[in-house]
C-alpha cells in the first residue's frame, strides 16, 4: 500500500472474509476506493498509512475490541468518522461506542442502500466539520450555547455534551420535566451540526390524536383513509437533509414505535397507502418528560426502539437546581418583555433575585417566563418588586417584611444631612420612578393617599417656578 491523502479511501476492519467481499463490492460499485483488514492490528497499522477519514469498525475483532480501536484512532485523528459495524445482540455496546464518538452504527444485516446511506452522511459531516482547534484555542469558545442562558455547571456539562453530539449522526435522547427547554435543545443539536443548512421539523407525539400521528410521521396518499383528501408529506419526508424532533416519544403508539424502528434501521419510509417505500435523509432527535427506561419496563415503550434512540443521552436540569441561572434568564427576558410592552423595566430587586434563586418551580422555564409576562403587562418598572409577583406564585412563602424594600439608588447614607422636606421627597421621587409615574402604585407602596402625592408634587412645582 501506498501513502495516500485524507479521505481518498474508506478502511474496512472487518474479520469475516465473506463480509469483507460483500460490503467492499458494494462500496466499489458505488465508485469508492476501499481498503480491507481482518484484525485491529491490521487495521490501525493500515490507518495510518493511508490517513483514512472514513472508518467502518467491525464491532468485535480477533485481537482486539472494537471500542478500543475506535479510540486509538480519535486519539490519532479525533475528525475521523468512525462508522461502526454490529450485531443485533450488541446494540448497547454500539451505543457505548457512540458516546465514546464513533459518526454511526450499523446493525447486521443491513443493505448495500444503508451501506451507502452511513458513507454519504460520513463524507457530508467531513464536507462541514471545522479543522481541528489547537488546544490552547479551546478554551476560548464561548461557555453558553445559544439560545440557552445561563452559566450554571449543570448547563455548562450540556452544552458540552450538545457540542459534542452535534458531530455526529447519533439519535440524541433528551429528557427533563416539562418546560426545560427540550426543543432548544434539540434546535441547539441541529444548528450546531453538519445539518444546519436542512430543515429541523418538530413534531409533538402527545398533541396528535393516535389515529392521524402515522400519517404526520410518515405522510399519506390521497385516498388512503376517511378525509386524505390532498397527498400530504409527512414531518419525515419534510426533514430530510436535516433533523426530525420528536417531542414526547413515550406517548407514541407501539404499533407506530415498530414503523419508527424499522425507519430507523433502513432510511426509508413508506406513506400511508402506498406500496413502494422512499429514502430519507434524517436525524432522529427525541424528547420525553417521563423516565424512558421505566416507560419500557411498563410495556409502554419498545425495548429495541428504546436502545435505537437512547444513543447520547442529554438530561436537561430543573430550574431550581441551575444556581443563579433564573436571575439571569429573567434579567434579559424582562427587559426584551418591557420593550414589547412599551414599559420600562431594568431588573429585579434584590429580594426578588434572592425569592427567585430559592423558589422550586415546577413549571420551570416556561412558569419563570409567565411570571415575568404578568409583572410587565401589569406593571411599570423600573424594577420587579415583590409585591408585583402573582401571589399564587408565593403561596406561603409571601414575605412580611419589617422596613420597605431599598432600592440601590436609595440609602441611608444618601439621605444623611438632609432635612426632613428633603427625604420626603427623594422618597416620594424614587417610588415614583419605579412604578413609572404611576401615584397610585407609587402611594400604595408609601402608604399615603394619592392625593398627597399629588399635592407634595404641586407645591414642588410652585416652588421650582418662583425660583
Amino acid at each position: 500500500m501506498t501513502a495516500r491523502q485524507p479521505a481518498d479511501t474508506i478502511l474496512l476492519i472487518e474479520d469475516t472474509p465473506s463480509l469483507q467481499m460483500i460490503y467492499k463490492a458494494a462500496l466499489t460499485r458505488a465508485g469508492y476506493e476501499v481498503e480491507c483488514c481482518g484484525t485491529a492490528a491490521e487495521g490501525m497499522a493500515a490507518f495510518r498509512l493511508l490517513n483514512s477519514a472514513i472508518v467502518l469498525l467491525d464491532l468485535m475483532l480477533p485481537d482486539r475490541t472494537g471500542l478500543e480501536v475506535m479510540e486509538d484512532i480519535l486519539r490519532d485523528a479525533p475528525q475521523t468518522c468512525v462508522i461502526v459495524i454490529t450485531a443485533n445482540g450488541s446494540i448497547n455496546k454500539a451505543v457505548e461506542m457512540m458516546r465514546a464518538g464513533a459518526h454511526e452504527f450499523l446493525v447486521k444485516p443491513f443493505d448495500d442502500q444503508r451501506l451507502i446511506a452511513a458513507i454519504e452522511n460520513a463524507r457530508k459531516a467531513l464536507r462541514h466539520r471545522p479543522a481541528a482547534a489547537p488546544r490552547e484555542d479551546e478554551a476560548a469558545e464561548p461557555a453558553i450555547l445559544p439560545p440557552f442562558i445561563g452559566h450554571s455547571k449543570a448547563m455548562l456539562d450540556v452544552y458540552g455534551k450538545i457540542r459534542s453530539v452535534a458531530r455526529s449522526m447519533a439519535t440524541v435522547f433528551i429528557t427533563g420535566e416539562s418546560g426545560t427547554g427540550k426543543e432548544l435543545c434539540a434546535e441547539a443539536v441541529h444548528q450546531t451540526s453538519a445539518r444546519a443548512g436542512g430543515p429541523f421539523v418538530a413534531l409533538n407525539c402527545g398533541a396528535i390524536p393516535v389515529d392521524l400521528l402515522e400519517s404526520e410521521v410518515f405522510g399519506h396518499l390521497r385516498g388512503s383513509f376517511t378525509g386524505a383528501i390532498n397527498d400530504k408529506i409527512g414531518a419525515a419526508a419534510a426533514a430530510d437533509g436535516g433533523t426530525l424532533f420528536l417531542d414526547e416519544i413515550c406517548e407514541m403508539d407501539l404499533n407506530l414505535q415498530t414503523k419508527l424502528l424499522r425507519f430507523l434501521q433502513t432510511s426509508t419510509i413508506t406513506p400511508v397507502g402506498a406500496t413502494k417505500p422512499r429514502k430519507v435523509n434524517v436525524r432522529i432527535i427525541c424528547a420525553t418528560n417521563r423516565n424512558p427506561l421505566e416507560e419500557v419496563r411498563r410495556g409502554n415503550f419498545r425495548e429495541d426502539l428504546y436502545y435505537r434512540l437512547h444513543v447520547v443521552p442529554i438530561h436537561l436540569p430543573p430550574l431550581r437546581d441551575r444556581e443563579d441561572d433564573v436571575n439571569e434568564i429573567a434579567d434579559k427576558l424582562i427587559v426584551q418583555m418591557a420593550r414589547e410592552e412599551g414599559h420600562d423595566f431594568s431588573g429585579l430587586s434584590p429580594r426578588v433575585r434572592e425569592l427567585f434563586r430559592t423558589l422550586p418551580w415546577p413549571g420551570n422555564v416556561r412558569q419563570l417566563i409567565n411570571v415575568l409576562r404578568n409583572v410587565v403587562v401589569l406593571n411599570e418598572g423600573p424594577l420587579v418588586t415583590v409585591d408585583m409577583l402573582p401571589s399564587d406564585l408565593l403561596g406561603d412563602r409571601a414575605p412580611a417584611p419589617a422596613q420597605p424594600e431599598v432600592t440601590p439608588g436609595l440609602t441611608l447614607q444618601s439621605l444623611a444631612g438632609r432635612t426632613l422636606a428633603q427625604i420626603e421627597r427623594i422618597v416620594i421621587e424614587d417610588a415614583l420612578a419605579r412604578h413609572g409615574d404611576s401615584v397610585p402604585k407609587a402611594a400604595r407602596e408609601l402608604d399615603v393617599s394619592a392625593s398627597t402625592i399629588y399635592r407634595k408634587r404641586e407645591a414642588w412645582d410652585k416652588a421650582q417656578s418662583r425660583k
